[in-house]
């Protein structure tokens, strides 16, 4: 594996001649723990991922792949989802704090900041969804 790609282990679902559908499983860090029975700390999800059919390649449903990301559209996407969020917050507290002293409308005005951006990139999905592009390698 490349260093600058990020991948997980799949398998596919099903597949149309526009996209390939590949289930993979999400685990926490401590779910390779030998204790994780008795710690209840661990956890797993399973996650479907649409990749773009490739018309040339030769796999099948159940076949087991490796869906790729390279690495600076993962870093771009905890930008988008947690850094820029975490900015905004802290811009509408700090300058909202210092208008007025009111903290239920401080509180109240940087959670309503935060969910204008996260409406702003739920409107913009179909444009961010052509940068974010996996592959099956």
């Amino acid at each position: 594996m490349a260093r600058n790609e990020i991948s997980h282990r799949g398998k596919i679902t099903a597949i149309t001649p526009e996209l390939t559908t590949v289930e993979i499983i999400s685990t926490s860090a401590c779910a390779e723990c030998h204790a994780k029975g008795m710690c209840g700390m661990s956890e797993s999800k399973v996650k479907e991922i649409s990749v773009p059919t490739d018309p040339y390649s030769s796999h099948e449903v159940g076949d087991e792949v490796d869906v790729v990301l390279k690495k600076s559209m993962g870093l771009k996407a905890v930008w988008i989802s947690y850094v820029i969020p975490l900015f905004i917050l802290m811009i509408l507290i700090l300058s909202l704090s210092s208008v007025t002293g009111n903290e239920a409308f401080v509180g109240l005005g940087s959670i309503a900041g935060v969910a204008l951006y996260y409406l702003i990139i739920y409107l913009f999905r179909d444009r961010l969804a052509k940068d974010f592009v996996f592959y099956i390698r």
